[in-house]
């Protein structure tokens, strides 16, 4: 493939405005928009994952958008295979891509391709997962920040299915989770520039907030109910899902599990923005906060 060609990645925290920023500089360069997001990627999560709107779709052609199913097996390294293919197939008539996204494991996968990681254990898995039972959560972040403190601050610890992973590979490899990110990189047939979006804090968790609003006024709660058959699936095991499912579930107010999203929003921009703060190559911009 040409040297020539070049794929720009627009990524940064949570609700920082990446999608109309990514829209806008798509049109400027003729391109799609290929999303790297790991929730946005499935059809039955609409409103907690803050896809594209309607009119955002319409603008410019986007992929990996709602073309999954949480019933499907997806994993950040079946994510390079597709997007490296697909931006293969794009560049025989595009010179520049746009991809926008915030999952840092898949931006990882994309750009650089992760090392093998093992296969799971079922026998120490089940072991952990009752001992997640049995002593909670904050047990198991406990053992993972004393034997693998970068998975700790860069992975989503309020995710027991994240947590027990990492712990999974630690325990039984000998060798830290984290470590399985830091191997030899692939060679990319094309340049790659990334591009960060950022502003203060206190502007995004406003925004966060915000956001958080209008997912409950346009029927978040509908959306989780929707979904409570399924609701053990590891894809809703995420932010904006399992907070709601505790009220369905009738352990703890609405107004209650809102704050809750809210919270673990932007509990997880910041882990977002720890991970992105390793990477060098990033050339951050200040986003609009009204943008």
């Amino acid at each position: 493939m040409n040297r020539g060609k070049k794929l720009v990645i627009v990524l940064g925290p949570t609700a920082v405005g990446k999608t109309s920023y990514a829209i806008r500089l798509a049109k400027e360069c003729g391109s799609p928009v290929i999303s790297c997001d790991s929730r946005q990627l499935y059809k039955e999560m609409s409103i907690g994952t803050a896809v594209p709107s309607k009119e955002e779709l319409a603008e410019v052609k986007h992929y990996f958008i709602q073309c999954r199913s949480v019933r499907d097996h997806y994993t950040a390294g079946l994510y390079e295979l597709d997007a490296t293919a697909l931006a293969e197939e794009l560049f025989k008539t595009h010179d520049t891509l746009v991809m926008c996204g915030g999952s840092g494991l898949y931006i990882e996968a994309f750009c650089n391709g992760l090392d093998d990681f093992p296969p799971a254990d079922p026998e120490l898995r089940a072991s952990l997962m009752d001992r997640l039972g049995k002593d909670g959560l904050e047990a198991l972040r406990f053992d993972l920040k004393v034997l693998d403190p970068e998975s700790y601050e860069t992975i989503d610890i309020a995710n027991p299915q994240r947590v027990v992973r990492a712990l999974e590979v630690t325990i039984g490899t000998g060798r830290r989770f984290s470590s399985y990110k830091s191997g030899t990189s692939k060679e990319r047939p094309f340049e790659i520039e990334k591009i960060g979006l950022s502003m203060p804090r206190e502007a995004l968790n406003s925004r966060i907030n915000a956001r958080v609003d209008r997912m409950a006024e346009a029927g978040l709660v509908e959306e989780v109910r929707g979904l409570l058959p399924m609701k053990d699936l590891t894809a809703l095991r995420t932010v904006g899902y399992r907070e709601i499912f505790a009220y369905l579930d009738g352990k703890c107010t609405l107004q209650e599990a809102l704050d809750a999203v809210k919270l673990d929003t932007r509990h997880y921009a910041k882990k977002q923005m720890t991970w992105f703060g390793r990477d060098k190559s990033i050339r951050w911009v200040t986003a609009s906060a009204n943008g």
